[in-house]
């Protein structure tokens, strides 16, 4: 019985077993069948759509922007230049898991003994240097603060971050450089004790992607005419907007393989399409011609203290802008620097404030903008022109009329307007009234033409319409409308005040007095070049509508060259040039400040007279102190920019007699005469010779041969090879007259270039090339340059 129990219980705990183990395996077989068939269920059913969601997490489609095309002036002389560049990258949290893995220090279920968490912080500190030193690092190469390139490393839970944009190809190559080099972030012991480095290459952590960059290899010049891009390339002033469609070109697509700190993984998968760099624009700027207005300018604002000043230089048959500017300007370089001082202190009391960058934004659009073209101005005595040339072109007056200036013009019984000389200019002809910029003369001109046939010449000398020219922003004049205009209106506009254009308008309406009455479209683009600088498309000249006519416009250039002759304008005066132009001094009678009026000084002016080439505007904005008038300011300003711009163009010079009495004289080769060979040789030339030296003949000389110098200028004769040359200290020639320069350069043996108005008598130096107290060798030039300040109000 007891066996047979024992038999049972063993076969009952067999069949236990049995099924404990047939169990068992049908769990396992469940457990191991279930994934594959969900696998195969996923591969069958969703394998597509997971297969394209996975290549969507790893491929990157990423743009590859186009090289903005470049910007010539009118020569192909390059102003801006586009090139590729790269934006660095960089992840964050990849970097700090190099030095901090997650795995071993931030493990949620295994919470950190004392030994691993004293050791947490030795790796954070040590990554903290490290981000501190690779910052220094890529902060000198790219001349950038290192503090915020520090803070953007040390974003570690970030796991990419665009670190710096524009960066340039010599940048780059220093960057890569430095990524190359193992750094030692750890160590480590071997079983036999050795003590070993653990490496690692920043170029693991920092990437590039691409970029463009926009250089602008002359700084300042021109930068109001060729504006500003944004961050993103695109075109927000100047030609870079209004051209951006021709300069942008078209952008490449990079398709690529990335992990999950953006970097490149090897697949198959890589595509690019290259991008087409944009079209390049060749414009009508002369770089040497803006330079001289440029620096005109510059010395102007300098000088003169005032709120701004402006110029424009163009060709009086095309309409084409050979330089055009404002200062202060900016350096688009560096655009968003504001430079303007008085902008920068209207600031001043917004800094802290949630307006400050709404502030600084419209202050650098201001910096931004060309003057020249958004801006409008009352124009003053330059407008006088205009109202001559519609009396002429009408017939109700002609060279021989005359009016008698009694300092004041009754409008109506309650409107009196006043001449600048408020004792009046007397018994005037035509000429002399425009050469005294008299208002009471032009009222009257104003008066006799009528609203109706006043109107007929206002518009069409394009004061009620925006230029065309192909530059965005240009301001809309500001009018009274033929409706509006009443006889008070018509008095105050037929002498350029109680309405405002801009100075594009005014130098454009200038030419067409200048080139026969034809009223052009200004442009500054033109043409449009591809990569290679071949011609796509070419500006051509566009005439919007004859104004007057030839006769008309010859006899408004005649009057134009008697205000620089002997009128407000003779600041203007050129030696061989015959200049034409026209003063004015305009109230802003919509601003004024705590005791006076505020004014702008400026002045229009075009030469050769009898056969106009170029046209020059310029004007001084709010100038303070004693002088205020386009005379005294803005003709000097007008001089220095057309002279050298002539000689430049190859305007011959032709003298009148008297001017060729004073005309320079070329230096004579006077090395190896005798002494009195080389006094013979040089008065012939209307020169005298010094002689340095006991010596029988002239071993060198001072100028040298073929130098440009005075008439009746001294050549410094040398006889003796070691004779010392002789030294001199520049005087100070300011307020002195021509007789006071000339008598004070004889004395010291210095040879002076009288510029300007110098025989007037009124005429004072105002400046000089040489400043004071400079030694120069005896025989030495020094230009000086006359101002007339009498009568020149206007």
């Amino acid at each position: 019985m007891a066996f047979e129990k024992n038999l049972v219980k063993n076969r009952s705990d067999l069949e236990f077993k049995l099924r404990a183990r047939a169990i068992t395996a049908v769990v396992l077989a469940i457990l191991v069948l279930m994934p594959m068939c969900r696998i195969g269920f996923i591969m069958l059913v969703h394998g597509d759509e997971y297969r394209e969601e996975a290549q969507k997490n790893q491929l990157y489609d990423t743009e590859i922007p186009a090289v903005r095309g470049a910007i010539y002036d009118r020569n192909m002389k390059t102003l801006v230049r586009g090139a590729s560049a790269w934006i660095l990258t960089v992840s964050p949290s990849a970097l700090y898991e190099q030095y901090v893995p997650k795995a071993v220090y931030d493990n949620k279920e295994k919470p950190l003994t004392p030994e691993l968490e004293a050791k947490k912080k030795e790796k954070i500190a040590a990554w903290k240097e490290y981000t501190k030193e690779i910052a220094r690092e890529i902060g000198h190469i790219l001349g950038v603060r290192i503090k915020p390139l520090v803070l953007e490393l040390r974003k570690n839970e970030k796991s990419y971050i665009r670190l710096q944009r524009k960066i340039d190809a010599a940048q780059k190559a220093k960057l890569d450089e430095l990524f190359d080099l193992p750094h030692v972030y750890d160590t480590y012991r071997t079983e036999e004790g050795e003590t070993k480095n653990r490496t690692f290459k920043p170029k693991a952590f920092f990437n590039y992607e691409n970029d463009t960059l926009r250089t602008y290899p002359k700084n300042h010049l021109a930068s109001t005419i060729i504006g500003v891009t944004n961050s993103e390339g695109t075109g927000i002033t100047g030609v870079e907007k209004y051209y951006n469609t021709e300069l942008s070109g078209v952008a490449g697509r990079q398709v690529t393989a990335k992990d999950a700190h953006q970097k490149p993984i090897e697949s198959g998968y890589e595509t690019v399409i290259e991008p087409v760099e944009g079209n390049g624009l060749v414009l009508t700027i002369d770089e040497t011609i803006q330079y001289y207005l440029e620096n005109a300018l510059k010395n102007a604002l300098d000088a003169t203290k005032a709120k701004g000043v402006y110029g424009i230089v163009m060709d009086v048959d095309t309409g084409a802008v050979l330089a055009m500017s404002d200062k202060p300007d900016f350096d688009p370089n560096n655009p968003r620097k504001l430079l303007d001082k008085a902008a920068i202190k209207d600031l001043k009391p917004y800094k802290g404030t949630d307006e400050y960058n709404t502030k600084l934004s419209e202050k650098l659009y201001e910096q931004w903008d060309s003057f020249c073209v958004t801006s409008t101005y009352e124009p003053g005595s330059t407008f006088k022109i205009f109202t001559a040339a519609a009396a002429l072109e009408e017939g109700i007056a002609d060279l021989n009329t005359t009016y008698t200036c009694g300092g004041a013009y009754q409008v109506t019984n309650d409107t009196v307007i006043h001449c600048a000389n408020t004792r009046g200019h007397g018994y005037q002809t035509f000429t002399q009234g425009l050469m005294n910029s008299c208002n009471p003369f032009f009222i009257s001109l104003g008066q006799k033409l009528g609203v109706d046939s006043f109107f007929k010449y206002f518009e069409a000398f394009g004061f009620t319409e925006r230029t065309g020219i192909d530059l965005t922003g240009e301001a809309v004049p500001i009018y009274h409308s033929h409706e509006k205009m009443g006889k008070v209106e018509l008095a105050s506009t037929s002498f350029g005040q109680s309405f405002r254009v801009s100075p594009i308008q005014m130098i454009t309406a200038g030419c067409a007095i200048a080139n026969g009455g034809r009223l052009m479209t200004p442009y500054v683009v033109d043409s449009v070049v591809d990569e290679q600088g071949n011609l796509i498309s070419k500006t051509e000249p566009k005439v919007r509508r004859q104004v007057i006519s030839e006769g008309t416009a010859a006899t408004v250039r005649q009057m134009m060259e008697a205000v620089v002759e002997g009128g407000t304008g003779k600041n203007a005066y050129i030696e061989g040039y015959r200049v034409a132009g026209k003063t004015a001094t305009s109230e802003k009678l919509d601003k004024r400040s705590t005791t006076q009026f505020l004014y702008v000084a400026s002045f229009l002016c075009f030469a050769p007279a009898d056969d106009p080439q170029v046209a020059v505007l310029v004007g001084v904005d709010e100038p303070p102190g004693k002088y205020r008038g386009g005379g005294i300011l803005a003709a000097p300003i007008a001089r220095d920019v057309l002279e050298p711009t002539l000689d430049y163009l190859s305007v011959e010079r032709r003298y009148t007699a008297d001017e060729l009495k004073s005309t320079s004289k070329v230096t004579p080769d006077l090395v190896g005469q005798s002494i009195s060979a080389a006094k013979e040789k040089a008065s012939a030339r209307g020169l005298t010779v010094r002689v340095v030296g006991s010596g029988n003949s002239v071993i060198s000389q001072m100028p040298p041969a073929g130098k440009s110098i005075p008439n009746k200028g001294v050549v410094i004769a040398y006889t003796e090879k070691n004779a010392k040359s002789q030294m001199v200290k520049v005087p100070d020639f300011t307020n002195m007259t021509a007789s006071e320069v000339n008598e004070m350069a004889s004395r010291l043996n210095l040879n002076v270039i009288l510029s300007g108005p110098y025989t007037s008598a009124d005429a004072r130096v105002y400046k000089q090339s040489l400043r004071k107290d400079v030694e120069v060798q005896i025989g030495s030039d020094v230009t000086v340059n006359f101002q007339a300040t009498a009568n020149m109000n206007d």
